[in-house]
């Protein structure tokens, strides 16, 4: 009884563990996010998959020289024009002050800046119709040329709804 009540034991425990061997698992978590803008006001990536990446300036071996980014921005407002502004000084950093790459933001043909003061870079007519503008970065040629290295920076860019 001892011998058959191991058996059977030892048998349960063998079909146990060889069904988890052959079990196969694959898990898979992400995140979801959505951002709905309110229809009298947004400015918002005509193209939503790279807003929250990071995006690579191309080194153009050829020309020694750094390329751009070029963005559109699908924009609307319902009673006046929109400002903008950037919330700091754009640049890119490989750790050393004086090979900082400054950058060159402008959104729809207007440069913009890091003072308090925005400007305006869609007119009311234009945000009351609606439409896609271009938003730009160019690197400014460091005074010694551009230097080896990686690196990294951020823009920050600040979108208001002029008064009426």
């Amino acid at each position: 009884m001892i011998k058959l009540s191991a058996i059977a034991l030892w048998t349960g425990i063998a079909a146990l563990t060889s069904s988890l061997a052959f079990a196969a698992r694959e898990e898979h978590r992400f995140e979801v996010t959505v951002d709905i803008p309110t229809l009298g006001f947004y400015v918002i990536p005509t193209e939503s998959d790279w807003i929250h990446r990071e995006q690579i300036l191309q080194w153009n071996i050829h020309t020694s020289s750094l390329e751009g980014l070029r963005k559109n921005f699908d924009v609307k407002h319902d009673t006046s024009a929109i400002h903008a502004r950037l919330e700091s000084e754009p640049y890119m950093s490989n750790g050393r002050d004086e090979q900082n790459i400054y950058l060159r933001v402008s959104f729809n043909g207007q440069e913009l800046s890091h003072e308090p003061l925005p400007r305006q870079v869609v007119s009311a007519e234009q945000a009351v119709a609606g439409g896609r503008f271009p938003l730009e970065i160019q690197p400014k040629v460091p005074a010694g040329g551009y230097k080896p290295g990686n690196y990294y920076g951020s823009v920050q860019l600040i979108f208001s709804a002029a008064a009426p």
